[in-house]
Formats: structure tokens, sequence, C-alpha cells
């Protein structure tokens, strides 16, 4: 049986229902969609920020921006480097992901210094949700600088949490979980009923809060 067309309204429903699509690698064009047995997430009372990061955020060696280049951002993440031999980002899903963005349901944070794209992250937001898809680094720290910004946001903005699909090491520092599918389909339904505003202004004692988690 042949998969359907993947469309961005396709895309926005299969989020709603807990799954979300990947490629083999950036040179496949094939998707196919993934719905993992165990789920993970980033509660946010339970984000915490590394010492040596909170001294380099708290620096503002990078000026951190909100969908000023969504396209760079993706495609950063879709690069190989050294470290980082391949990607699942192919050109499919770099084109839904900008009509996504086009949309109003795909954003992009961007660290910048001297006027140089030195990291970032994107995800889609429904409800209270944010679904975490990729985030890289040019600069040391860039990509977790950008993360702490978004946590700023996430509170702000009256979210639950960070979708963070799965869990690595690199998320696990930051207070990352792995939840089953079950519970984490029961925290998705109540948390995509929440009205939720990734532009809400961020008021200074959320930046310390955070800060000093």
């Amino acid at each position: 049986m042949e998969m359907p067309e993947i469309t961005p309204d396709l895309l926005l429903k299969a989020y709603s229902l807990g799954v979300f699509p990947m490629a083999e690698d950036h040179d496949d064009q094939e998707i196919f969609w993934v719905d993992p047995r165990m789920r993970g997430i980033l509660p946010l009372d339970r984000f915490h920020v590394p010492r040596r990061l909170r001294r380099t955020v708290r620096s503002s060696i990078y000026e951190v921006t909100a969908n000023a280049d969504f396209n760079a951002v993706i495609e950063g993440c879709a690069e190989t480097v050294n470290d980082r031999p391949q990607t699942w980002i192919n050109t499919k899903i770099i084109d839904l992901y900008m009509s996504l963005h086009y949309m109003g349901h795909a954003h992009s944070l961007e660290c910048w210094r001297n006027g140089e794209l030195a990291g970032g992250l994107y995800g889609v937001i429904l409800g209270g949700v944010f679904f975490g898809e990729s985030m890289f680094s040019r600069q040391r720290d860039a990509s977790k600088v950008a993360l702490v910004h978004l946590i700023y946001r996430m509170y702000a903005g009256n979210f639950a949490f960070v979708d963070t699909q799965f869990i690595t090491k690199h998320l696990s520092q930051f207070g990352a979980i792995e939840i089953p599918r079950q519970q984490y389909i029961v925290l998705l339904e109540k948390a995509l009923k929440l009205s939720s505003d990734f532009k809400a202004p961020i008021p200074k004692q959320i930046i310390e809060s955070v800060l000093q988690k």
C-alpha cells in the first residue's frame, strides 16, 4: 500500500496523535512515521541549567532571536559535520517545515555572534507543546543557549512541556526524561487544550527563575 503524500495539514494531525516523520538520512527522499514506545519529554519544572552554561548565557556572547531566519536554522540542522556525519533531515522535510513555518506552526531560535549564525533550534507548536525537532551549533554552546531561551518562552507563553522525541545524554543533563507512550498521550491530549503563545513577552523574573534552576 502506497503511503499517502505528507502535507503540512497531515503533519500537524500526526503531531496531535503523537507521531512524527523522519528520513533515513539526508540523501534519502523517503519519509517514514515514527511512534516511539518510550517518549522523551522535557517537563518545565525539571529543567536544569548547568553552571558553566549559566555563565555563558549571562555573558550574552550570543544575540538570540526568534524566527529571524528559520530557513538557515533548518539548513544548519541538516548539515553533515565531523561529529554528525549523517542527519535525518532531507529536502522533503525541509520543504514541509518551511510550509509549517509560513503557516505559523514552526518556529526557530537563532544564536548570532559577530553577525554570523552560530547555532539554533527549531520545532513545531500545537496547543501547549513545543515539539523540538533539531538543534545545531557552529560555535561552543550555541544550541544550548538557544534551548535556555526556548524555556524562557515556554514559561512566559503558558506551555506544558517540550517534546524531545528521544532521550540523549545531551538532553538528560537539562532534565529530559523518558516516559511510556501511553503516559505521553495522556499528557499530550491535556496539553493540546492549552492556549499558549510563543511570542509572549518574557518578564525578567522568568529569566532569573530559569537560570537559577
